[in-house]
């Protein structure tokens, strides 16, 4: 396993962390067709929110150089204010709350591109468009599993290696 230092610990490196989500996908899409739901169209919003989460979303955002960052091509600046506010594997490296905090810091980034395209009047938000949408709650469920999986593989494979590190 490649490892990286970060800060006091030797932590393995962001190639690691995506070899080992992409190892497992095969095994995720299995499960998932054989125990929640066996459509193809499921499946692939499945696989395809966890490839996402994956290679854009990775916990490591909160560090200023990585893969994840350059992966978003001239749209990586967007990380940038991220960085300065969540510390290298706080919050951001939550079981729980990591994955939350990068969807939440894109959902209020896409918020005020939306009010600010619509304040300059070069796109209008239909209000009533918003609440006229179906719901499928399955679908927000598969999607939400797409894309904490492989934040919580990142953070495990971060916690075992640190663990296996101080011989516990």
């Amino acid at each position: 396993m490649s490892s990286v230092r970060q800060g006091d610990s030797i932590m393995p490196s962001g190639k690691t962390h995506l070899r080992i989500e992409l190892l497992v996908l095969p095994l995720w899409v299995a499960l998932f067709y054989f125990f929640v739901d066996a459509s193809w169209h499921a499946g692939a919003v499945f696989a395809g929110a966890y490839l996402f989460s994956s290679l854009l979303l990775s916990p490591d955002l909160d560090l200023r150089h990585n893969r994840s960052r350059r992966r978003w091509g001239v749209l990586g600046f967007i990380w940038v204010p991220y960085t300065k506010v969540f510390k290298h594997r706080g919050i951001s490296h939550s079981l729980l709350l990591g994955t939350l905090t990068r969807l939440g810091y894109l959902g209020v980034l896409a918020l005020f591109i939306a009010f600010g395209l619509s304040y300059l009047r070069i796109w209008a938000i239909p209000v009533d468009s918003l609440t006229a949408a179906p719901f499928d709650l399955k679908l927000v469920g598969i999607l939400v599993a797409g894309l904490w999986l492989p934040n919580i593989i990142h953070t495990i494979t971060d916690r075992v290696h640190s663990a296996l590190r101080r011989g516990v």
